[in-house]
């Protein structure tokens, strides 16, 4: 796509400002790095990074159908008992339970909710409440929010503090995966503590007009603005799945071990196809590490075990945190366990790599 088709979220000219590297990504022109990949990783892991996520779908659902409606489509339970102000992850998964995409519904108002989809589904979900509603549940509005709201995700071990001192907002009892309604620079707007890089940290959605100003304020009191190749790096090391590479319409959520955020309890969309934790999956997910810093395990790389093909990789790369290479990926029939060993094809050359638990990294809490 042509640098003259790709849309610009409202913080554009704040990246190039600043000399950020711009690609083509989900049909939008967003940041890949300012500094350096590696440098802006470790300011979020060690101080606070910002990155404008704007791109992702932001979608008020409201009306008498709307928890209903929600319920159905979302793997996570979205009952009369979900807290006001609470968040909830989940997948949506169409009617043969392959995931549509990976959501985050928020609780606004008894009939009245948030929900965030990634940038290149957000079309595809907008469509598919509709059809639902069409058909099902009537009585919801749906307002598409993505232009009229920025999104920013603040993260660090530093992010907390320095959102509260610059908003003037206490935050301390805003518990992870929850929102407030706030002012945000003489407007109204939303904080959620949510992220997507396996820090602490807030996801703030101010009005489009006063975004430029909070980054660059932001920026300006230490923070340090990060690309979409920092944010890919810190949620493979988070073990955070990302649609459309780890896991896709062909993959459920029981093969991909998201089924903790599955209410196998209720009815929705896809459950009746969707196996039960107890039944085997012909396929699941894995991670691994290799030895030491070899070639890096990319996308679509064999994994075999006794010279054997077994799956392959969706996610790989360079951890600075482990200082090795890690990757995800999918092996057939639960061939391989924990600290089992490995080969990675990576371009005809067999890596050696051992099988580990998900996430890789863990952030020391206080």
């Amino acid at each position: 796509m042509s640098e003259s088709n790709l849309t610009h979220t409202v913080l554009n000219s704040f990246h190039r400002k600043l000399g950020g590297k711009m690609v083509a990504f989900a049909g939008f022109d967003m940041p890949i790095q300012y500094e350096s990949i590696l440098a802006e990783s470790r300011a979020v892991r060690n101080s606070i990074g910002i990155f404008d996520v704007s791109h992702m779908g932001r979608f008020i659902i409201e009306g008498q159908d709307s928890r209903a409606l929600l319920n159905w489509i979302h793997t996570a339970s979205i009952g009369i008992d979900m807290p006001l102000f609470r968040a909830r992850y989940g997948l949506i998964c169409n009617e043969a339970g392959g995931i549509i995409d990976d959501a985050i519904v928020y609780k606004l108002a008894d009939s009245k909710f948030l929900l965030v989809a990634n940038a290149a589904n957000s079309k595809k979900i907008f469509d598919w409440l509709q059809i639902w509603i069409s058909s099902k549940y009537p009585h919801v509005q749906i307002s598409d929010k993505t232009k009229e709201l920025a999104m920013i995700a603040v993260q660090g071990p530093y992010a907390i503090e320095k959102v509260q001192q610059l908003l003037g907002v206490d935050l301390s009892s805003l518990k992870p995966f929850n929102i407030i309604e706030t002012n945000i620079l003489g407007s109204m707007g939303f904080i959620a503590r949510t992220g997507y890089t396996g820090e602490d940290g807030v996801e703030i959605m101010p009005l489009a007009s006063v975004a430029e100003l909070l980054c660059e304020t932001l920026v300006r009191d230490g923070a340090a603005p990060c690309g979409l190749g920092a944010r890919d790096v810190l949620r493979l090391e988070a073990g955070l799945l990302l649609h459309g590479q780890d896991i896709d319409e062909s993959t459920n959520p029981v093969e991909a071990g998201l089924k903790k955020f599955v209410d196998f309890t209720k009815d929705f969309c896809g459950s009746q196809n969707i196996q039960k934790p107890q039944i085997a999956s012909n396929k699941y997910l894995i991670g691994f590490k290799t030895e030491g810093r070899s070639l890096v395990p990319r996308s679509h790389a064999d994994i075999l075990q006794n010279g054997e093909i077994i799956g392959h990789v969706t996610s790989g790369g360079y951890s600075p945190s482990l200082d090795t290479n890690i990757g995800l990926g999918y092996v057939q029939n639960r061939s391989v366990v924990h600290q089992e060993q490995i080969e990675i094809d990576v371009r005809g050359r067999k890596i050696n790599a051992t099988v580990v638990e998900i996430p890789f990294y863990k952030r020391k809490k206080p």
